[in-house]
C-alpha cells in the first residue's frame, strides 16, 4: 500500500472541521452547566424544621399542582411521629448506606451501570435518598445530564447543611404514594384510616413497597405485586437486624386491611382532588419559603453553618 500525502492531509482536514465544533459545543455545555450550577438556590432555608415550601407535584394525568412541604400542611408528619418499622422500612428499600454517604452513594451508582449494561436497558437509578429530595423540592423531572448534575451538587449541599433526620423528614413528607396522595401522613389515613404513628411493620413495608412508582404498584389493581416487594422488604429489615424474627414472621402473616378502599383510587383519578390551598403563589422560578413567622422568603441565601448527623 502507498503512502498517500494528499489523502492524509484531507483526513487531517475533515477531522478539524469536524472537531473544533464538537469542541466548541462541549465548551458551551460545560459552561452552561456551571452558570446553572451557580444559580442553584440555597438548600440553608431547609435546615429549619419550622419552615413551609410550596413546590410543584403531579397528578397522574401529568397536570402541576402546588404543594406545601412543612408544618402547614395538615398531613405533616414530623420524623418523630414517624414509627421506627417505618424509618427502617424505607432505608432497607431505598438507601442502604443513607447513614454513611454524604448525599450521593457511588457505589450504588457503579452497581446501577452494571446492571442497567448487563440487561441492555434502563433498570436501576442508584439515586440517594437526599438525590431524591434534592429533585422532589428543586429540580423538574426531566432526565438530562445538566438535572443529574444539579442533583448531585445539590444533594452534597443538603447533607452538609442538615442532620440525616431532617432529610429523611423532608422526604416522607413528600413522596408520592398514589394519585396526589403526597407523603406518609396522608397515605397512612388514605389507606388505614390511621396516623403514621400507628402503623404496624406490615403496613409500613406496605407503603414503602409503592415507592418506586404508585402506577406500577397500585395496591387496588396489583395488591400481589404489593405483597410481594412488601415480603422482600420485611426480608431485608430481617436481615440487617432492623426486626426481630417475631417482628419478621408477625409481618408475613399480616394481610394489610383496605377493604372498602377498592375504588378509592379510581374515584380520585374521575375527579380532581380538593387541593389545600397554599398561602403563596407557586413562582416559576422554584420553590417558594414560607417562614415561620408567615413571610415569604427566596431560596437565595448563601450557605453557611453544618448539622451534623445523627
Amino acid at each position: 500500500m502507498s503512502f498517500n500525502y494528499n489523502d492524509l492531509m484531507r483526513t487531517s482536514r475533515l477531522l478539524k472541521r469536524i472537531a473544533i465544533p464538537v469542541a466548541g459545543l462541549a465548551l458551551a455545555c460545560a459552561v452552561w452547566i456551571g452558570v446553572s450550577i451557580l444559580l442553584l438556590p440555597s438548600v440553608k432555608p431547609l435546615s429549619n424544621p419550622r419552615t413551609s415550601l410550596v413546590i410543584t407535584v403531579k397528578d397522574w394525568n401529568r397536570k402541576d399542582h402546588p404543594f406545601v412541604l412543612g408544618p402547614r400542611n395538615r398531613n405533616w408528619t414530623p420524623i418523630s411521629a414517624v414509627p421506627p418499622s417505618l424509618r427502617k422500612a424505607v432505608i432497607a428499600a431505598e438507601d442502604a448506606n443513607f447513614y454513611t454517604h454524604e448525599g450521593v452513594d457511588y457505589e450504588a451508582i457503579r452497581e446501577a451501570i452494571k446492571a442497567d449494561l448487563k440487561k441492555g436497558k434502563f433498570v436501576r437509578g442508584g439515586s440517594t435518598i437526599t438525590q431524591q429530595v434534592a429533585k422532589n423540592v428543586f429540580l423538574s423531572r426531566e432526565k438530562t445530564i445538566s438535572r443529574k448534575v444539579k442533583e448531585f451538587v445539590l444533594a452534597r449541599r443538603l447533607d452538609d447543611v442538615l442532620t440525616k433526620s431532617r432529610i429523611l423528614e423532608l422526604y416522607l413528607n413528600a413522596v408520592e404514594l398514589g394519585p396526589m396522595i403526597y407523603g406518609v401522613g396522608h397515605a397512612s389515613r388514605y389507606y388505614f384510616g390511621k396516623t403514621p404513628s400507628e402503623l404496624t411493620v406490615r403496613e409500613s413495608a406496605f407503603l414503602v413497597s409503592m415507592l418506586p412508582g404508585p402506577k406500577v404498584y397500585d395496591p387496588y389493581r396489583k395488591l400481589d405485586r404489593v405483597m410481594r416487594r412488601s415480603d422482600r422488604i420485611l426480608r431485608r429489615m430481617f436481615a440487617a437486624r432492623m426486626i426481630t424474627e417475631e417482628e419478621y414472621k408477625g409481618a408475613l402473616a399480616e394481610v394489610p386491611n383496605i377493604a372498602g378502599l377498592e375504588r378509592k383510587v379510581e374515584k380520585t383519578m374521575e375527579s380532581s382532588p380538593p387541593e389545600e390551598k397554599p398561602p403563596v403563589t407557586l413562582p416559576e422560578g422554584g420553590p417558594v419559603v414560607i417562614e415561620p413567622g408567615g413571610g415569604e422568603a427566596p431560596v437565595a441565601a448563601p450557605l453557611e453553618g453544618r448539622e451534623d448527623p445523627p
